[in-house]
């Protein structure tokens, strides 16, 4: 009988809301929890919320399997309180002998996985230690879907998501792996701002584009379209250099974006502050300062919510961290984790983040609407996953269908195999992605 791990390899089963961490991984792992994170706590963002209301069937059928497999002895499922549409739809289908609910507030980061698992079980994951750490396997509610999906042999070849901002029609619908940002954006109506910008996957974890040719992948979460004077775009554009020039002239030391990181509070040593002097407003070196920045989640909040200055203390913790990772130094935190008393006095609501990131006017509901999707051409790409990318294991020219493999992971490695999205003909094999067009 094939495991189920094999079958999520084999179907291309991979984080759905982040990294992309390949989860056959997780489905082999023993567990005393397994968690479902539906916080979705990226602002704008609603997809997540429209799945769960949509299609809860599937996702907790994908929790009991992950539970069946891990023999974890119960699911917790975290979800905001604020999505009772969701909440509901799941509470009527959910064996409540295996699976219990965890109410979420609606702030941001309530999604980390440090986060969720301290919220459901009260444990703290060890200093750059994983959720298995501390007998929890965390997954994304759209992977648990994928997971039910791939227990019945079907693979990932579609990506649930939300394209929202400055469109016309802000929705959530399912769209084959490899279609284009710019089609994504026709669907829900076109842009309304004459030089939009988008935001891949979020404002505060997400990456900014211009490159509306971009395609969807496994990990695609949504499209934020934003004009190009916002603020939040014109921040974003400034070179790494020239950040941390400004950070060198103008940071204070207030300690602010410490005093709000999540991390921090959690009662891990991160201390953005304190990485900020490695920009060299001090006499001693990044070797001595960058050690506060590796246990940093980069959740943003410090460089786009807490600095007073509008400096840029998360990508100073960046570099950080890649110097350190560069020079082989390994930093082990000396204190045991110890929740800070303010923490809960400390938490940031979505709606005070919206009104800080001056886009509270695009924030609005993005219903699931499924459009007609033929798109003419779609490029997938090898490396959707954590791990190496997927070998062609098909010719240029060949022709192919929807969910027939054309990409695995080399069996020995870390990495899960890739799938057509549509029927067609392979035009291309590329190093980084396959072609087929219709």
């Amino acid at each position: 009988m094939v495991s189920l791990a094999e079958k999520l390899r084999e179907c291309g089963v991979a984080g759905a809301g982040g990294a992309g961490f390949p989860t056959y991984i997780k489905a082999q792992s023993s567990a005393e929890f397994v968690l479902a994170n539906g916080a979705e706590c990226e602002p704008l963002i609603h997809k997540d919320a429209e799945i769960m209301k949509h299609f809860p069937e599937g996702i907790l059928a994908g929790m009991e399997a992950m539970i069946t497999a891990t023999g974890a002895r119960l699911g917790k499922f975290g979800v905001k309180t604020k999505n009772a549409e969701s909440l509901a739809a799941l509470e009527r289908h959910a064996n409540r002998e295996r699976i219990e609910f965890v109410p979420l507030g609606d702030f941001y980061p309530s999604g980390d996985e440090y986060e969720l698992v301290y919220s459901a079980t009260g444990r703290l994951i060890p200093p750059a230690g994983i959720p298995l750490n501390v007998g929890c396997v965390v997954n994304n509610v759209e992977t648990l879907f994928n997971v039910d999906r791939a227990s019945r042999g079907e693979p990932v070849t579609e990506k649930f998501l939300s394209v929202c901002g400055a469109v016309r029609k802000a929705r959530s619908f399912w769209a084959p792996v490899g279609m284009t940002f710019r089609e994504l954006v026709a669907l829900a109506g076109g842009a309304q701002v004459a030089d939009p910008v988008l935001f891949v996957n979020g404002i505060m974890m997400g990456s900014m584009s211009r490159d509306f040719d971009g395609v969807v992948t496994k990990t695609t979460g949504g499209l934020i379209v934003l004009p190009g004077d916002h603020y939040l775009v014109t921040r974003r554009d400034r070179s790494i250099p020239e950040m941390a020039r400004i950070g060198k002239s103008a940071c204070d030391q207030c300690s602010y974006c410490t005093e709000f990181c999540p991390r921090y509070l959690l009662g891990y040593e991160v201390q953005p502050h304190k990485v900020m002097r490695s920009l060299g407003f001090t006499t001693t070196g990044g070797d001595i300062w960058n050690q506060w920045a590796e246990l940093c989640c980069s959740c943003g909040l410090c460089t786009l919510y807490a600095c007073p200055e509008d400096l840029y203390p998360k990508e100073a913790c960046d570099a950080g961290k890649l110097s350190r990772k560069t020079a082989g130094l390994k930093f082990i935190q000396q204190k045991p984790v110890q929740v800070h008393p303010m923490k809960e006095y400390r938490r940031v609501p979505l709606a005070q983040l919206r009104k800080r990131l001056q886009i509270e006017e695009y924030e609005r509901e993005a219903p699931f609407e499924q459009p007609e999707i033929r798109p003419a051409r779609v490029r997938i790409k090898w490396k959707q996953h954590a791990g190496v990318p997927a070998e062609p294991c098909v010719a240029e020219g060949a022709r192919v269908s929807r969910g027939q493999t054309v990409g695995r992971a080399p069996r020995d490695k870390l990495g899960v195999s890739v799938h057509a999205s549509m029927d067609g003909v392979v035009a291309r094999l590329a190093e980084e992605f396959i072609e087929i067009v219709a």
